[in-house]
């Protein structure tokens, strides 16, 4: 009888801890699986309008069924809050990245700028007008991100340029930061066409640069501005 039992206890645990395996694999499955849809949706997104791309559309370009994408996502908000958040940890990391190549102040700003152009060149209309006009909560969610990532984008660069010598010593950091963030911001919570508010966010780079500037700075400024890689 101890024998039996003992036989049957070890198969029983066997058979226990293959099928903890196999949860695991499925889990590791599931989550490389949620993560294509998320990678997807993304670039569907950014490309043609949260509001516009479907459940079916994504389910299409990825050759599976709707029912999948349901069995990770509850809905297509929950969808773009997950997409959202690479977005934002992808602006993150490329805000990150310009910062570590030690440029000048000034040239980090036009770098950020251009690095943004290549991140959302295939959008045809801004995201954040998308996501305000059409998911209000979502983008209330994200606003507080944004506007975190901005302070400290914006602090770091002004002190650089104050100590190199760029910027004035005098202006009020905490209020250059603020002015700048909003105008970044009114532009693209109000401005349809990506290329629109790309252009717009030069001018306002330039206006927010010549207002900090010193004339060391100016000269950097207009050496950017006559980039043709801008």
């Amino acid at each position: 009888m101890l024998n039996f039992c003992k036989y049957f206890g070890n198969y029983f645990c066997i058979q226990s801890f293959q099928v903890h395996l196999h949860r695991n694999f499925n889990s590791s499955e599931d989550v490389k699986m949620k993560e294509k849809i998320i990678a997807k949706a993304k670039e569907l997104f950014l490309k043609l309008g949260f509001k516009s791309i479907t459940m079916d559309d994504i389910a299409g370009e990825m050759c599976i069924s709707k029912k999948t994408i349901y069995k990770y996502f509850a809905n297509k908000e929950l969808l773009i809050e997950e997409s959202v958040g690479i977005i934002h940890k992808e602006v993150h990391e490329l805000i990150d990245e310009a910062i570590s190549r030690n440029l000048n102040p000034i040239e980090e700003n036009f770098e950020i700028r251009r690095m943004f152009g290549d991140m959302f060149k295939s959008s045809d209309t801004s995201p954040i007008y998308q996501l305000k006009k059409h998911y209000p909560e979502i983008f209330k969610n994200a606003l507080k991100f944004q506007i975190d990532e901005c302070e400290f984008c914006f602090r770091q660069n002004i002190e650089k340029g104050i100590a190199q010598g760029l910027y004035r010593k005098e202006i009020n950091v905490e209020s250059y930061i603020k002015f700048y963030y909003y105008l970044i911001f009114n532009i693209n919570e109000n401005t349809i066409l990506e290329r629109e508010a790309f252009a717009l966010e030069l001018d306002a780079l330039e206006y927010h640069t010549r207002a900090m500037a010193t004339t060391k700075g100016i000269l950097e400024l207009e050496k950017h501005l006559l980039n043709p890689n801008i």
